[in-house]
C-alpha cells in the first residue's frame, strides 16, 4: 500500500463517506481514485476495533483511507492521533491543537493532515480555538489565516480544513480563505453543507484562486438515509464536476 496518495496527481480530490467497506469500495472506483474514503473515529469505542475494521478500508481503497474524527469533534483528536501512527493512512482530519501530534507519531511528511479552521463572520480572519479545551474557552481564538497557515505549517499539517461553510453562508471568507491558501502554497479543504448543486461553485472559487490541491468534503447530502451509503451515482455526477472544472 501506497502512502504517496493517488489523488496527489491531481488538482482536485474528493472526500466523502462509507457505510460499509463494501461502499468504500464501490465509491473508490466510481470517483476513478480520485478520493479519500472517511471513516469516522467516532464512531468506535477502542482504539483496536477502529483499526481493526479501518485496514478492512484500506485494502480495499488502495489505501486511499481517511480517517476522520466525526463532525469535527474535538474529543477525537488524540485517538484519531493514536489509531493513524498505526494505520498510516493517506488523509487524517484533526483540529488545529491536534496537528502537530499527529504528524509527530506518524513518523513521516507523507500523510496529508488537515488542520480545522472556522469561520468568525469577519473576511480574512478564522477561529483556531478548534481543540478539545480550547473549543469550550469563553472567547474564540480569531487570527488572520495567514497567520493561522504559518502555525499549520509550524505543526507539519498539510491543509486547511475549513469548517463548518454551512454551504454558500460564508462565501466572502471562504474567497480569502482560498487565496491565502495559493499564496502560501496551502492545501484547502472546504467542508460542511457541500451538495449536488453548490459543489461546484464551491471548488471553482478555490480553483480560481490558484490554489495547488481542493479537497471538498461532500458527506450528508450524498448519503442514502436507508442504507447509509454513499450513493455511488451521486459520486460519478461529482466525478464529472470535476472534470467540467479542469477541463478534462
Amino acid at each position: 500500500m501506497s502512502l504517496t496518495p493517488n489523488y496527489l496527481k491531481n488538482r482536485l480530490c474528493l472526500n466523502v463517506l462509507a457505510g460499509s467497506v463494501e461502499n468504500a469500495k464501490e465509491v473508490y472506483e466510481a470517483a476513478k481514485g480520485h478520493v479519500v474514503v472517511g471513516v469516522l473515529s467516532k464512531n468506535y469505542d477502542t482504539d483496536e476495533r477502529a483499526i481493526e475494521d479501518m485496514k478492512r478500508y484500506i485494502e480495499v481503497t488502495n489505501n486511499a483511507l481517511s480517517v476522520g474524527l466525526g463532525a469535527g469533534d474535538p474529543n477525537q483528536s488524540t485517538m484519531v492521533s493514536r489509531i493513524s501512527s498505526i494505520l498510516q493512512p493517506q488523509h487524517i482530519n484533526q483540529v488545529f491543537t491536534g496537528v502537530g501530534t499527529t504528524r509527530a507519531l506518524l513518523g513521516q511528511n507523507e500523510t496529508i493532515i488537515n488542520g480545522l479552521c472556522s469561520p468568525t463572520g469577519k473576511v480574512g480572519y478564522v477561529n483556531i480555538a478548534t481543540g478539545p479545551l480550547s473549543s469550550q474557552a469563553k472567547e474564540e481564538a480569531i487570527v488572520p489565516i495567514d497567520t493561522a497557515i504559518k502555525m499549520l505549517q509550524d505543526m507539519g499539517g498539510s491543509s486547511v480544513k475549513y469548517f463548518n461553510m454551512k454551504g454558500l453562508e460564508h462565501i466572502e471568507e471562504y474567497k480569502a480563505v482560498a487565496l491565502a491558501c495559493a499564496k502560501n502554497d496551502f492545501y484547502l479543504e472546504p467542508t460542511g453543507g457541500i451538495d449536488l448543486e453548490n459543489f461546484e461553485e464551491i471548488v471553482q472559487i478555490a480553483v480560481d484562486a490558484g490554489v495547488k490541491k481542493v479537497i471538498p468534503h461532500v458527506y450528508s447530502s450524498i448519503i442514502d438515509k436507508q442504507t447509509g451509503n454513499t450513493r455511488v451515482s451521486d459520486v460519478k455526477i461529482l466525478l464529472d464536476l470535476m472534470e467540467k472544472i479542469f477541463g478534462e
